[in-house]
């Protein structure tokens, strides 16, 4: 059974089998048949049917049409009268969300070209939000078509199979509720505008919404439905291994011990999605900072490295260092026989070392001499060439690439990115200079910032040693380490000091705050990416939950201050965090004192949890005007979310996003590569459309079905690589690239994605 798919017509595709109709608006000249349904309705949301704008305006809509007779013939079967209900039932709520869906997916298909970067860079939030909508109804037309013609079989699954459409059913309403509130943003926002950071009460409805809608549905046998069939394996090891080591998480037991008792607890999350997708909601609205910590630094451990290297190149130079803090001078950028001074890190408590990691796929000149191994972390230090005669060493590289790594600015090292970091040296001839800035809640902002600057300027100083003379410095990084791409070179700018030649930012974090926009409500989707996990790391970095403590000092005379004097900028600077932050969150301000509060909020985290919990129903703080006659499902475990009210969360080094044009006129080339299932899409589009209306250089490559941290996921997923050629392309024009001034830069030509 085909369609005929004729210009400028609305094209039909039936399939008796599942009784399912999907309609589009299209332009096409082929036959499609059914067994192209999925690829068909994956190809028009990417304009891959063709060039022309009606198949980019494609939507799918679910009209299922259930006869009597059909109904009749499913309760005739063998099955239990109960299941035999459920499974109508359910037919007939997709039908209805099916027919509430049609025009609200016609009037997103109509508009949301108005919010993509450029006609040749087609992605925004808008476009995401109906792409995950047909995603779901692919399933639950395949699940159709599956029991329509498998339900008459002894071996049928009748629990199963209804189980499973039950599952999509629920999801589908919560999309449904999802593109009500995209719609609404719609409405509130002006045109052409993704974000919203100045409607804090459109914010602060989407939060309310997230805290009470229920989740998961989409953590269980909907589990990355949205993603490449490749990638839903791995998804699903992740959330059982996250339900696993939540559930042991916090007893007291030794490391292998946890792991054990993690692996024994595992399989009742495998053969249970409903009990998996509970506990991962659980754990994700409700459990600390700490435990992300721990979960996400597993990628630290020697196994998984192990695993990464054997996978990744091998290289000849894998060397980590410590950077002792002491005053740089470097050359103006205006005049270079002027220097200017740049001090070391002090933020918080004082002046600290700076670790980094050197990774080069070739030996090179200055790589092995006493002044580098003289800073090794390693002990006993790593050999120099003149104990490997065997070895040739390279000249210097005329490139340097500095990686600063991501992780929510909480968690992970540049260990745990190596795989990639390794691929990047071999493929671009390029020595890898990976900073390990300290990472929050212990060293909230601005710490990183100022590590990773002086980091920077660092290797200026000292490119020698590195196995390169720096003629052209490419920054890269990916989620909170292209935000420091982005503000280590905002700050060079203002300090007047050399301004790297380009920016790779892999699915920057690059708006700290907890502001709605249309990517931003897949946070209830996606299981890497959580809107309360999200909101815990930008509290963090933000400094709002920060507990100060300094790091252990391996180095002789590393600070030229007193222990005294570095406990007491840390007293200030938290004491000021908290007094700021007090008449900021009402919700979580009492009338007793500063220091009351304070500690109420550390000792009796219990009681405010339930307090705030309460404080966080929908109904008691603010509505969502749904249709009539439809609610959201609601969730019985109600998260805690705190919204980043910090005023530091809007400080243009924070969120460059929200940075004056000042501060972000003079940015080298900037080149973004974002998800399109990424809930920080939207930030990036808001950003480069910010910049290319500045005239500043700027390209934006939106990658397909891929979920934020991909570039983690090349050693799984086949999908990666097209993301992963991208990237390293990006760097590749940045270092071939003429060197000119800023002002004199023209945008990169965007590539069709």
């Amino acid at each position: 059974m085909v369609s005929t798919c004729c210009p400028g017509r609305a094209h039909r595709l039936v399939l008796p089998t599942s009784d399912v109709t999907i309609t589009w608006s299209g332009h096409s000249d082929r036959q499609i048949p059914t067994e192209e349904v999925e690829d068909a309705c994956r190809c028009s949301l990417t304009s891959n049917l063709g060039s022309c704008r009606v198949c980019r305006d494609i939507h799918t809509i679910l009209r299922p049409r259930w006869p009597q007779i059909w109904i009749t013939r499913l309760c005739l079967q063998p099955w239990s009268a109960t299941v035999a209900e459920r499974l109508v039932t359910c037919l007939r709520q997709i039908q209805g969300h099916g027919r509430a869906l049609e025009p609200m997916v016609a009037m997103l298909t109509t508009i949301y070209h108005h919010y993509d970067f450029d006609a040749q860079t087609p992605g925004n939030g808008y476009r995401t939000l109906v792409k995950v909508l047909q995603a779901c109804i692919v399933h639950i037309i395949h699940k159709g078509r599956y029991i329509a013609a498998n339900y008459t079989s002894a071996f049928f699954r009748a629990e199963h199979n209804v189980s499973e459409m039950e599952a999509y059913a629920s999801a589908l309403c919560q999309l449904r509720a999802l593109l009500h509130l995209a719609k609404q943003l719609i409405n509130d926002n002006q045109h052409g505008q993704l974000l919203s950071p100045n409607d804090g009460d459109l914010s602060h409805r989407f939060v309310q919404e997230y805290s009470s809608m229920h989740k998961a549905c989409f953590y269980g046998r909907c589990l990355g439905f949205q993603y490449s069939p490749s990638l839903r394996p791995f998804l699903q090891s992740v959330v059982i291994s996250m339900v696993s080591y939540g559930e042991t998480f916090g007893k007291q037991q030794s490391g292998f011990g946890v792991a054990a008792l993690s692996l024994l607890t595992s399989g009742k999350y495998v053969i249970d999605p409903e009990l998996r997708g509970i506990e991962f909601e659980r754990i994700t609205q409700n459990l600390d900072l700490p435990f992300w910590k721990s979960f996400w630094n597993l990628t630290e451990s020697g196994l998984i490295t192990g695993f990464s290297r054997i996978t990744s190149n091998p290289v000849q130079l894998n060397f980590t260092m410590t950077v002792p803090p002491e005053t740089l001078h470097l050359p103006l950028a205006s005049d270079p026989s002027l220097t200017t001074t740049v001090s070391p890190p002090v933020a918080l408590w004082g002046p600290g070392p700076v670790h980094m990691r050197l990774i080069s796929y070739e030996l090179r000149e200055g790589q092995d001499s006493e002044e580098l191994l003289a800073l090794s972390r390693s002990v006993p230090p790593p050999l120099s060439a003149t104990h490997m005669p065997w070895v040739q060493k390279q000249p210097r590289s005329p490139w340097l690439l500095i990686h600063f790594h991501g992780g929510g600015f909480v968690a992970q090292t540049s260990k745990s990115h190596e795989s990639y970091l390794r691929n990047w040296s071999k493929e671009l001839n390029v020595p890898v200079l990976s900073v390990d800035y300290s990472l929050s809640p212990e060293a909230p902002f601005p710490r990183a910032l100022e590590e990773c600057f002086y980091a920077y300027c660092w290797a200026l100083n000292n490119c020698h040693l590195l196995g390169s003379t720096a003629e052209r410095v490419c920054l890269a990084g990916d989620s909170a380490g292209g935000n420091l791409c982005i503000t280590v070179s905002m700050k060079a700018i203002s300090m007047g000091v050399r301004v790297p030649d380009g920016i790779m930012a892999a699915y920057p974090a690059i708006l700290l705050t907890t502001d709605a926009s249309p990517s931003r409500l897949l946070t209830l989707i996606d299981p890497l990416l959580p809107l309360g996990v999200l909101a815990k790391c930008l509290n963090a970095y933000a400094g709002a939950e920060s507990n100060v403590v300094q790091p252990s000092v391996t180095n002789n005379s590393l600070s030229s201050l007193s222990r005294d004097t570095a406990v007491l900028l840390s007293d200030l600077t938290q004491g000021a965090s908290n007094w700021i932050q007090s008449f900021l969150d009402p919700m979580l301000t009492s009338g007793g004192a500063l220091s009351m509060s304070s500690l109420q909020r550390r000792q009796q985290s219990s009681e405010t949890r339930r307090t705030l919990t309460q404080i966080s129903e929908p109904n008691a703080v603010c509505h969502v005007d749904y249709p009539q006659g439809f609610e959201p499902l609601r969730s019985e475990c109600l998260a805690f979310i705190r919204p980043t009210s910090s005023p530091i969360i809007r400080n243009p080094f924070v969120s460059p996003v929200l940075a004056p044009n000042n501060l972000l006129r003079g940015l080298p080339p900037v080149h973004i590569v974002a998800s399109a299932l990424d809930a920080l899409l939207d930030d990036s589009v808001t950003f480069a459309k910010k910049l290319q209306d500045m005239g500043q250089p700027v390209s934006l490559t939106v990658v397909e079905d891929l979920p934020h941290g991909f570039l983690n996921l090349s050693p799984i997923a086949k999908e990666t690589e097209f993301a992963l050629e991208t990237c390293v392309a990006r760097i590749r024009e940045v270092f071939e690239q003429e060197r000119t001034t800023p002002a004199l830069l023209k945008r990169p030509k965007n590539e069709v994605t």
